[in-house]
């Protein structure tokens, strides 16, 4: 992979490659973004079968240009999309201990796709980078300076190719500028995220050092207090093991509702399943808090966007969050809330803050990103041909 000269066409047809803990997701996507093959694996615990990767590249690689590779953590080593290489991929994987299902994933995609495809030019980008603006009163633990300074102790923030996206499709639908707009972006979905986008940039986010701090998620307990997890383990009354397998997989929704899926805690909690409604009500006051703090980072919200699996599609949710956000001068259309799914404003036309709806397209960032890094000199000028 180093050292290559790559000639790189303007109408670059770009495969982005997008691992995740249980499954992996891949397109081809078109100079004008427009998707052109799609394809989804399984990947429990983030493993996919490698004869079935090959198989879908054996039947799609002759449309592949260029490859988009979905990374979850960049740390401080990687603050911008980068053409692979050796070095890239030994940074990933000193950062695979962050968060080791994705990270992995990505790391045992790349090596399968290159020795699959060693001509075609691969680009990394990074969930991290779009909170590499972040300023220090955002990033910064209140923590030993020594341990920040061995261990890289910071807010680094995720979902941030989604954040991306939500916010530049956000400022097309209300018809003004990114630069002139104050947007909270909520990425609703297993793994759940706000990140404070002004002008922009990203300013403030929820998650943190990994993806654990912050909301409510799935199976993931969000923020809670430090000192408990102390207690907990100097008791005795829990491994290590234990406490890192329970945070990240039996916590969140399944905690307190024994399942992981949006839709069944709203039926039952409908259903008036105590449990259910419990879930229902912690997720969405976490999920209120939030949005305030992000507003407040900016002294104000223009536009809040809800995007992701829950984002996109659990319209209680969205409801329930924005009716204890008058404060902000945010209200909701019921009709436009509840007929949607996707790219439409369901505010009000008195509502001081627009709220719409974004299909999550991490996909055309990664392919954009592609183009742009592919577009940048290597060994000499790239070559641009139609």
């Amino acid at each position: 992979m180093a050292g290559q000269r790559w000639r790189v066409t303007i109408a670059t047809r770009v495969l982005v490659v997008n691992p995740g803990s249980s499954s992996l997701k891949m397109s081809v996507l078109n100079a004008a973004n427009q998707v052109i093959a799609t394809q989804e694996l399984a990947a429990p615990s983030g493993k996919f079968d490698r004869s079935e990767l090959g198989e879908v590249l054996a039947e799609h690689e002759d449309s592949i240009d260029a490859v988009g590779y979905r990374v979850v953590h960049g740390g401080q080593l990687f603050t911008t999309a980068l053409r692979i290489d050796e070095n890239v991929v030994q940074g990933m994987s000193d950062l695979a201990e962050l968060a080791p299902l994705h990270q992995l994933a990505s790391i045992a995609a790349v090596d399968l796709i290159s020795s699959r495809l060693p001509e075609t030019p691969a680009v990394a980008c990074f969930d991290t980078a779009f909170h590499a603006t972040l300023p220090a009163a955002a990033h910064t633990y209140a923590l030993p300076r020594s341990w920040r300074e061995r261990w890289g102790l910071r807010r680094y923030g995720f979902h941030g190719l989604s954040h991306e996206y939500a916010s530049r499709r956000a400022s097309e639908l209300v018809g003004t500028a990114l630069d002139r707009l104050r947007i909270v972006t909520c990425h609703l979905g297993a793994g759940a995220s706000l990140a404070a986008v002004h002008g922009g940039q990203s300013i403030d986010t929820t998650m943190g050092f990994t993806p654990l701090e912050g909301l409510m998620m799935a199976s993931r307990s969000g923020s809670i207090d430090p000192g408990m997890l102390i207690w907990l383990l100097e008791s005795g009354r829990l491994s290590v093991s234990e406490l890192s397998n329970s945070l990240e997989r039996e916590s969140g929704l399944a905690g307190l509702a024994d399942t992981t899926d949006m839709r069944s805690v709203i039926k039952r909690a409908g259903n008036r399943n105590a449990d259910a409604a419990l879930a229902f009500d912690v997720y969405v006051h976490r999920l209120r808090a939030s949005i305030a703090a992000m507003a407040a980072a900016m002294d104000g919200v223009d536009v809040l966007v809800f995007t992701g699996g829950v984002g996109e599609h659990a319209p209680e949710i969205r409801a329930a969050a924005v009716d204890n956000l008058t404060m902000l001068g945010a209200h909701l259309d019921p009709q436009a809330n509840a007929g949607t799914t996707s790219d439409s404003i369901i505010s009000t036309n008195e509502s001081r803050v627009a709220v719409v709806v974004v299909e999550a397209r991490e996909d055309i960032v990664i392919a954009d990103n592609v183009r742009g890094v592919l577009r940048q000199p290597l060994g000499g000028d790239v070559e641009n041909a139609v």
